[in-house]
């Protein structure tokens, strides 16, 4: 890759930002219009229709960064710091959103609106940019992974993310590996609980090599998971009632957008049992791969999910493109309307699951 377009890519990522300022300037345009209800749906709008449509002009991106250069570009700090600015950016954003939704007059349509744009958010910004962080080495980045999670009540994927999604991917035992021809609904209600399960039962095992017992103050969840009762709580000490409601409906939205990526991210992908019993080793054919340029940048390349199976360590800005991965038609946002309808999902992405398995 050459020097320019890797600058103009490091500028790229700072799109991400435009995301959470999508809840302030859906509030000012709604109250200088006095269509405060139809712009609680703007950013679900830019998100889902306008983003998709400025994916497919943009086009693809398959250039990848010199291996010679992955070291050095990992070693950047404007990276790391990108990722971090997004902790207070996000919830920044959250607080204007939770005071701006109990103090407007908004209709039924416009609190559903809402909701469903600061999970979307929330999806985005605290959910994917967390999961960037969990998976450093950094106390800083693990602290601020963590942070962004709690404000989403979904601690618990700190844990199941790291220690039981990389390891058990794409095979029977990973509950965020969709099966083939399973729709997204069933996936989603079956992946949210089996997570929430599987990451007590991690950490409970941890502790007990420690000879410590779960309600423990090492316990990571009992953290977590308490500092979104805190958040809670603090939303509804200073807004009443309707705030705490605010706080946990735009969480159960924003957990629900992650396990919907999730459906798409491995959906029908399979590793093979070997003969002793174990499955091969992980690599960027057991991910779904997109190279939509836009998203990616949006996303901090989250889409370029084949080589982060492959490389779970390996910094966003360093992630690489394999052709042989299996590639999605769209980007993830065009990807997220298409398994909502789950008949069109299956003819569009099937032929593609076969293609692959006949293939490798």
């Amino acid at each position: 890759m050459n020097t320019v377009s890797m600058r103009w890519k490091a500028v790229g990522y700072s799109a991400i930002f435009f995301v959470p300022l999508l809840m302030p300037l859906a509030a000012w345009l709604g109250q200088l219009t006095t269509m405060i209800n139809l712009f609680a749906w703007l950013p679900i709008f830019a998100l889902f229709v306008l983003l998709p449509i400025a994916d497919y002009i943009v086009g693809r991106d398959r250039q990848n960064p010199e291996r010679s250069e992955l070291a050095v570009l990992e070693a950047q700090r404007y990276y790391r710091i990108l990722t971090l600015l997004c902790v207070p950016a996000y919830l920044a954003a959250l607080i204007y959103s939770g005071k701006y939704f109990v103090n407007a007059e908004l209709s039924y349509f416009g609190i559903v609106g809402w909701l469903l744009s600061q999970g979307v958010v929330g999806g985005i910004v605290a959910i994917n940019v967390a999961h960037e962080l969990i998976h450093k080495a950094s106390k800083v980045e693990q602290a601020a992974g963590g942070i962004l999670l709690s404000s989403v009540c979904y601690g618990g994927f700190k844990i199941e993310h790291i220690r039981g999604h990389h390891v058990h991917v794409s095979t029977p035992e990973d509950a965020s590996s969709a099966r083939f021809g399973e729709n997204v609904y069933r996936f989603v209600c079956n992946s949210v609980a089996r997570n929430v399960v599987a990451a007590y039962k991690l950490e409970a095992a941890r502790l007990k090599k420690l000879n410590k017992p779960v309600l423990h103050w090492q316990n990571e969840l009992l953290l977590w998971h308490g500092l979104s009762a805190l958040m809670c709580v603090g939303f509804g000490i200073w807004l009443g009632f309707a705030g705490a409601v605010f706080f946990l409906l735009q969480s159960i939205v924003a957990f629900i957008t992650l396990e919907v990526i999730n459906y798409i991210e491995h959906y029908g992908l399979e590793r093979q049992k070997l003969s002793d019993g174990r499955y091969e080793r992980t690599t960027h054919l057991h991910s779904w791969n997109s190279n939509y340029l836009l998203t990616n940048l949006l996303l901090f390349q989250l889409q370029r999910h084949s080589d982060h199976h492959e490389n779970p360590r390996r910094r966003y800005q360093a992630l690489l493109h394999y052709d042989a991965s299996p590639q999605l038609p769209g980007g993830y946002p065009a990807m997220f309307l298409l398994a909502l309808v789950p008949p069109l999902w299956f003819a569009v992405i099937n032929p593609r699951v076969r293609a692959h398995r006949k293939a490798f």
